[in-house]
Parts: structure tokens; C-alpha cells; sequence
């Protein structure tokens, strides 16, 4: 058996989310569809971490195990013939057998984008959350000092999901602004709760708009409370942007 990992970009729109669903659209399940026509296998495709509904990636890694002889270049040849013009397999590698997608992964890097100015542009719809109230980004970037290092982020994930802990480490976050009035949060951490990054640029939308000052941010995330933070940001202004090793 061989490990082949794939490096995927996607257009998350027309999907509900990377985990394959009977009778829905998923990231997973086209591509896992696709490697059963020219492998004649039914293999299951690990990713990094699952994507929500909506939610786009420039870099999702996932593996799976193949008996097939075809080259790498040919695998990636086969696979962008047959998948739509909304999935791309970016890079095909040979990994070692006992390579995980999600296990071995040290950090990931997710990054949320905001237009905010008075009218909505045509180009970037469906990619970017539109605020067209200004928002204060010299707060939400000292609000935003504060979720750097190892916190409990009980705070900013979706109300009833189990994980053996909330505990999780930041490496960086910063927000940068160009002249189009987009703004571009990134944030790196260890690992993600479902909805954690939304429900941060959700919170910090807040501060932006004056509802929540610095220090309330900072006492939302002490108070573990998801019903004190602000609402969940849209996944269609989220990207994975990579996925470190």
C-alpha cells in the first residue's frame, strides 16, 4: 500500500463542508469519488481537519492509502481532469506509509476576510463578510493581542461539541488592512475548536464596532462562556490558508 498526500485548494460555496454526507456535496466526498474512477478503489481521504459549510481553503493537506501503480504526476493529472472547476489539486506527493494528515500536523493557519466599506463589490462576493458600518481596527487589533499564548477557548466555539479539552495555543494573530477597505485577519494556532476562528472575528466585530471595549474582550475569554462572546462571524469569508508539518 502507498500513501499519497494531496495539497487541495477549494471554493467552499457549493459544498457542506469537507466531511462527506449521504445526499449532500462535500469536499471529501467529490474528491473520494473522483480517485475511484481512475483507481477502481474506494479509499477514504484523512484531511488536516474538517472545513464547515461554506468555508474555502487554499492549502487543505489530506492523504490516502492506494495499491495503484500510476505516477504522482499522473494522479494529479487524473484527479483536476475529473473534479469541477471549484476543487484543484494544488501538489501530489509520495508520503511515508505511516504519514497523517491530522495527527502530524503542528499547526494551521486560518485567515477571515471583511470588506468593510459602504458598498459591496461584485468580485469578491462570497468570499468576504461585508460590513458596510466602519469599524475601529486599531481596537480590534489590541483586543486581539490578548487570545496570543494558551487559553481556554470555551469562549469561541459552538455550543456543544465535545472535545477532551478547549485548551488551545495561539502562535500568532494580527490583522492587516489594504486600500480596497479589506481587512485580513490570520490567526496560527496548534488547533482549532469547531467555529473558534469565526466566533474570534465575530467577537472582534464588536470591538470594532464599539459594542465590546478591549478589556470586555479580554474578560470574554477569561469567562469561558460562549453566550458572552459575540455572534459567529460567516464561513464564506473563511480560508484555510496552510497547514504546517
Amino acid at each position: 500500500m502507498r500513501t499519497i498526500k494531496l495539497l487541495i485548494e477549494y471554493d467552499g460555496k457549493n459544498y457542506q463542508g469537507w466531511q462527506a454526507q449521504p445526499r449532500c456535496p462535500t469536499i471529501q466526498g467529490m474528491l473520494e469519488e473522483k480517485i475511484e474512477l481512475f483507481t477502481g478503489e474506494q479509499v477514504h481521504l484523512v484531511a488536516s481537519g474538517r472545513t464547515d459549510s461554506g468555508t474555502h481553503a487554499f492549502g487543505q493537506v489530506a492523504h490516502f492509502k492506494t495499491r495503484t501503480s500510476m505516477d504522482i504526476r499522473s494522479i494529479q493529472r487524473a484527479l483536476n481532469s475529473l473534479l469541477p472547476s471549484d476543487i484543484v489539486v494544488k501538489k501530489v506527493e509520495e508520503a511515508e506509509e505511516d504519514f497523517h494528515a491530522r495527527k502530524q500536523s503542528r499547526s494551521k493557519v486560518y485567515e477571515y476576510r471583511i470588506l468593510n466599506r459602504e458598498l459591496r463589490s461584485v468580485f469578491h462576493h462570497g468570499h468576504v463578510w461585508h460590513i458596510p458600518q466602519r469599524l475601529n481596527l486599531k481596537k480590534m487589533k489590541e483586543a486581539t493581542q490578548y487570545l496570543i499564548g494558551e487559553h481556554d477557548f470555551s469562549s469561541f466555539r459552538s455550543v456543544g461539541t465535545p472535545t477532551r479539552t478547549a485548551i488551545r495555543k495561539v502562535i500568532r494573530a494580527e490583522w492587516k488592512r489594504d486600500q480596497e477597505g479589506l481587512f485580513y485577519f490570520k490567526i496560527e494556532a496548534t488547533g482549532f475548536l469547531k467555529q473558534m476562528v469565526r466566533a474570534i472575528v465575530g467577537t472582534l466585530v464588536e470591538v470594532g464596532k464599539g459594542r465590546i471595549n478591549v478589556s470586555e474582550f479580554r474578560e470574554i475569554l477569561d469567562s469561558k462562556d460562549r453566550k458572552k462572546a459575540g455572534p459567529t462571524a460567516p464561513a464564506h469569508g473563511l480560508f484555510l490558508r496552510e497547514v504546517k508539518y
